[in-house]
């Protein structure tokens, strides 16, 4: 007797779905894939497919079957719908076959002929030559043969029409031909021609424009004017090109490995690049001790995920750095492989950009694994045990406050419950009528505002945790007693040496020494996790009110003075009771200001009475 398949829990899984592009695949209970579709948003996109009503009814029994979906971000739709076609090229998920074209992705191909052909191309791909792409449509590989064409003048006529030319055609005479249907250009000279778009193509831009540079050069010493003007055309189209155009990386073949550690998880993440395109990603979380660092982690991982027989590729970078280790594993992985391996630490330009990108789908998938129902109560059940309550906590409130030196100071009140964050229940709080800079007086006025509206009411927390050291717990729990509000257990998170949060500390209201919980622990992550919300929500807040009051500085009222002027002045001085305190001498330094604009200044903030 078969089981009944697995329930996903689709709700629970798109309340962390991120927003950006991207491919997801959706999983059968057996694990096979059974259905590859790309978005631009990833959330907007799968949502759709557990809406009440759903007008296909091939769409209603694809959902029945789901029982998980992966997810792999990209930085454009187009690199995501790339990457959807080749994905569903190479597993032919069943639905897909059912209710999607498989029509295939246009290439750009030069031909092997002695006079090449640059050309577009559908199908597969067995003549000899050279193929560039997949590009994401038509239009798209059209404008690329057209711009070789203008850069390097090769034919795109049909051999049959190439065979029987007596004189050059209209695209000789437009200068998007050199005409080798007439000899006008000799098989040598062409076949440079040919080599110079293949190194286009390939992405190597800097090399091919210092070849022709060189080209030109030699053509001028030996008064070959004519073809030194030809390179200099060409080398002049082709920096116009490089500087209007993001370089694609076209010959990045690598593998990108990343560990990051979030929430108490720590995830593994591939993201695999061919001819600098995305493949294909896939995450794991690895069973590690908790003094294992990432050296020791990536290491293990990197052994045994390509020495299994998986394809290597020409280069593995990572975001960890292995010391002496690298080149033991770049001699490992080169034998393997039995051509030269590169693995790298540290890169710049597209392959930092992909490194990114990867870390992003690690995150994402810690994010997704985190707010699993499972994950969740192991959170909840564990801080219920280090707090020592006697019934589980369902709703949590944090306050945070933020300042610039005391300038549009802002409170922060962040909600979760056992399912994440309770977003409709956040507040902020302006503060006023306090010393700037007071932070213990700022706690204490929000939480006198906001629980005094809250005694005798059902909605109060059975945890308030304070983001600060024990002079703000000090202040929450005064407030408490003084609204008599016994029933809220009161701890506050403070930031550990040099913001490192493997050595925050846990403070509560009964007792005089910190908790001692691991860097690994759920409940020390909970926590973590709703401070750093709360501390985000109240530097938000904070940026709009001083960007705000300070766009409507008393500043704006002095001839002279405008938004950049201004600007300079505040940064230079933080506001503008320190800039009526400063010098003349000290005004003249700020950027923008000469001597007699410093004058003016001076004497409006002194004879004018701000």
């Amino acid at each position: 007797m078969s089981s009944l398949p697995q329930k996903f829990d689709s709700a629970e899984f798109l309340r962390t779905l991120t927003t950006q592009p991207g491919v997801y695949r959706m999983l059968d209970q057996s694990g096979d894939v059974i259905y590859v579709g790309k978005a631009k948003n990833l959330k907007k996109r799968v949502s759709s497919y557990f809406k009440k009503e759903l007008d296909s009814p091939k769409t209603q029994v694809l959902v029945k079957q789901i029982c998980e979906i992966e997810v792999t971000v990209t930085h454009t739709e187009t690199e995501a719908l790339i990457l959807e076609h080749n994905t569903i090229k190479s597993l032919r998920p069943r639905y897909n076959v059912l209710l999607r074209d498989d029509k295939s992705f246009p290439y750009v191909y030069i031909s092997d002929d002695t006079f090449p052909r640059v050309s577009l191309h559908r199908g597969s791909r067995q003549r000899k030559g050279y193929y560039f792409g997949p590009y994401p449509n038509s239009y798209a590989a059209r404008e690329s043969v057209n711009l070789i064409q203008k850069l390097f003048l090769l034919r795109q006529c049909e051999n049959s029409y190439f065979r029987n030319r007596s004189r050059p055609c209209l695209q000789y005479q437009i200068k998007r031909c050199t005409a080798p249907c007439t000899d006008l250009i000799s098989e040598q000279e062409y076949g440079e021609d040919v080599q110079n778009a293949v190194m286009f193509y390939q992405g190597k831009n800097t090399e091919l424009i210092n070849l022709l540079v060189k080209k030109m050069e030699e053509a001028a010493e030996t008064l070959g004017f004519e073809r030194a003007a030809k390179y200099r055309d060409q080398i002049a189209n082709m920096r116009l090109v490089v500087e209007s155009q993001s370089a694609e990386g076209a010959n990045i073949h690598a593998d990108f490995v990343v560990i990051v550690r979030e929430q108490a998880l720590i995830c593994v993440s591939v993201l695999s690049v061919r001819s600098g395109k995305v493949q294909g990603n896939k995450t794991y979380f690895p069973k590690v001790r908790e003094y294992d660092d990432d050296t020791e982690i990536m290491y293990a991982f990197i052994t045994q995920f390509y020495l299994g027989g998986r394809e290597i590729p020409s280069e593995v970078i990572m975001n960890t750095d292995l010391a002496e280790q690298l080149e033991v594993l770049a001699d490992l992985l080169t034998t393997q492989r039995e051509r030269n391996v590169r693995v790298a630490h540290q890169v710049r330009s597209d392959r930092n950009r992909w490194l990114t990108l990867a870390e992003t789908n690690a995150i994402n998938a810690i994010n997704a694994r985190s707010q699993s129902q499972e994950q969740q109560s192991a959170r909840w059940m564990e801080l219920k045990q280090v707090l020592a309550r006697d019934e589980m906590p369902t709703r949590i409130e944090c306050f945070d406050i933020s300042h610039t030196l005391g300038e549009a100071t802002m409170a922060s009140c962040v909600v979760f419950n056992q399912a994440g964050p309770l977003k409709s229940a956040y507040r902020k709080y302006h503060i006023k009528d306090i010393e700037p800079g007071d932070d213990y007086a700022a706690m204490e006025q929000v939480l006198t505002r906001r629980f005094s509206k809250q005694v005798g009411t059902e909605t109060l927390p059975d945890i308030l945790v304070i983001d600060g050291g024990p002079g703000q717990l000090s202040r929450a729990i005064s407030v408490i007693d003084r609204l008599g509000l016994s029933s809220i257990y009161v701890i506050s998170v403070v930031k550990g040496e040099g913001r490192n949060p493997d050595y925050d500390r846990i403070l509560t209201m009964d007792a005089n020494e910190p908790l001692t919980l691991s860097t690994r622990s759920p409940a020390k992550h909970l926590l973590q996790a709703i401070r750093d919300e709360a501390h985000r929500f109240a530097i938000s807040g904070h940026r709009k009110a001083r960007d705000k009051t300070r766009s409507k500085s008393a500043l704006d009222a002095i001839p002279g003075i405008g938004p950049k002027k201004r600007k300079y002045l505040l940064t230079q001085f933080g506001g503008l009771e320190s800039i009526k305190s400063a010098s003349l001498e000290d005004l003249k330094k700020v950027k923008g200001i000469n001597a007699k604009l410093a004058e003016d200044l001076y004497h409006y903030l002194h004879h004018n009475g701000n």
